[in-house]
């Protein structure tokens, strides 16, 4: 980020507006992890310096990027490291994978049936070892990213299935992998015909 450079070595926080060209819903879906508040056309983002927040910020914003989301990104205020390491708060722990899945699936109408979804892990050093504990998903790596994209079926077709994905996923923590999952469309009662399952158009690719 060109902001980055731009700030004091001391900084420890940073208070970001978001103004997107398109509809601010999409972005707002994209910038989801980052937990954004709205004020007005503007989207607010809080990023920590400390607990991996830049790197996790940088692989968001290359999501819009990959999305062809488009905006003004501003600086609107910093916070400096003044106070004394032993003053500083813990960080609050991750949500656990495991409970972020069944988090998903809770806001999903009864009769759901295909998901594509994406894993957004918190380091890049994570997806190796995230691909391969969570091999029953049948992964795929998603270009100029550090997440994961798999499917999900409810009933029948192609896609993991979502008690076995829930089980990848506490592997997954078991080994301290953290970030955080996103269903990126969803399907509901569907009947496939001579197919395997939907197919989604991303960026104008089939997946």
């Amino acid at each position: 980020m060109q902001i980055e450079k731009t700030l004091d070595p001391d900084w420890s926080e940073v208070q970001l507006s978001f103004t997107p060209e398109g509809p601010i819903a999409d972005a707002a879906a994209v910038l989801g992890p980052l937990q954004p508040g709205h004020l007005g056309e503007h989207l607010r983002l809080h990023i920590a310096r400390s607990g991996g927040g830049v790197e996790r910020a940088r692989n968001i914003f290359g999501r819009l990027d990959g999305r062809r989301i488009w905006g003004t990104l501003a600086l609107v205020g910093v916070i400096g490291d003044v106070a004394p390491a032993a003053a500083t708060p813990a960080r609050v722990p991750a949500q656990p994978l495991a409970v972020a899945w069944d988090g998903a699936l809770s806001q999903l109408p009864p009769d759901w049936s295909d998901l594509l979804c994406d894993l957004e892990l918190d380091s890049t050093d994570n997806v190796p070892r995230a691909a391969l504990l969570g091999a029953p998903l049948n992964p795929s790596r998603v270009p100029g990213e550090t997440a994961l994209r798999f499917r999900a079926s409810g009933k029948q077709g192609y896609g993991v299935s979502p008690v076995m994905a829930r089980r990848c996923f506490e592997r997954m923590d078991a080994e301290g992998i953290t970030g955080s999952l996103n269903v990126l469309y969803d399907l509901s009662d569907t009947e496939n015909a001579v197919t395997q399952g939907p197919v989604w158009r991303l960026a104008g690719r089939s997946v």
